[in-house]
């Protein structure tokens, strides 16, 4: 049986060249193309693919936001196609992965292929890429995201982390409170903080996590903890814990 390739590029040359490329490999076939970071989330999930192209650079959800919305443990092989993206390139040198130079001869491509072909035919292949390290020691580089990805039924939406007002704890998720409307997000409270500016979101109690700007007030409260009235009405505890983090305010 075939292996199944997607390709993610939001250039449709790029695609129509890999495409070209993979009809020399017979034993490869094209099991979709996606023009975005959106679509390719959807397409992953529902096709289940053996090896994905992944483009790096595409608006709104680059190449790593959509490894990071899959998760790297559950993400296909993956060969990662890049113009010319200096972080990138020392990220898949420290973590030893393959990448695609644009413009990429026959040659290099075949090359890249050879190895896909080796991560996609286990037990006897060689180990595919770590992209749980390679987006760890991107995020010590370059932590703070300008965007999150939630699911909304059958369909993937991207919310703008300066849209956010405040963030509250439920169960094994987090629940994002956008402009009279709420998301949620499959982390932490601890994972998602880590991955938004400390200059504009700080814990207030370990369930809530504000927006600075939207924070209208503070009123003193009982045993030392404040009430944090935000500008939709919104009140929130600011308890002893988390008050340090505000003590240029109070």
């Amino acid at each position: 049986m075939n292996l199944r390739a997607l390709l993610v590029d939001d250039e449709p040359l790029a695609r129509q060249r890999i495409r070209h490329l993979l009809r020399r490999a017979t034993d490869f076939d094209v099991a979709g193309e996606c023009a975005n970071g959106l679509e390719a989330v959807k397409a992953i999930e529902e096709l289940s693919p053996d090896l994905v192209f992944l483009d790096i650079q595409m608006p709104e959800l680059d190449g790593f936001g959509v490894v990071e919305a899959i998760g790297a443990d559950r993400m296909p092989p993956t060969l990662f196609i890049t113009a010319y993206d200096q972080h990138a390139l020392h990220a898949f040198e420290v973590h030893a992965l393959d990448y695609l130079l644009k413009p990429f001869s026959p040659e290099r491509f075949h090359q890249a292929l050879e190895r896909a072909r080796r991560w996609c035919t286990p037990p006897n292949g060689d180990k595919g890429p770590d992209l749980g390290a390679l987006l760890a020691g991107l995020r010590q580089e370059r932590p703070w995201v300008d965007r999150l990805l939630v699911k909304q039924a059958d369909r993937y939406v991207l919310v703008k982390t300066a849209t956010i007002q405040w963030i509250e704890a439920e169960d094994n998720y987090v629940r994002l409170h956008v402009e009279g409307t709420s998301h949620l997000l499959r982390q932490t409270m601890t994972g998602v903080l880590n991955r938004l500016d400390p200059a504009q979101f700080r814990r207030v109690h370990r369930s809530a996590i504000v927006n600075l700007d939207c924070i209208k007030e503070f009123q003193p409260w009982t045993g030392g903890d404040y009430l944090v009235i935000m500008r939709d009405g919104t009140r929130l505890t600011l308890s002893r814990t988390f008050r340090d983090q505000f003590g240029e305010w109070l």
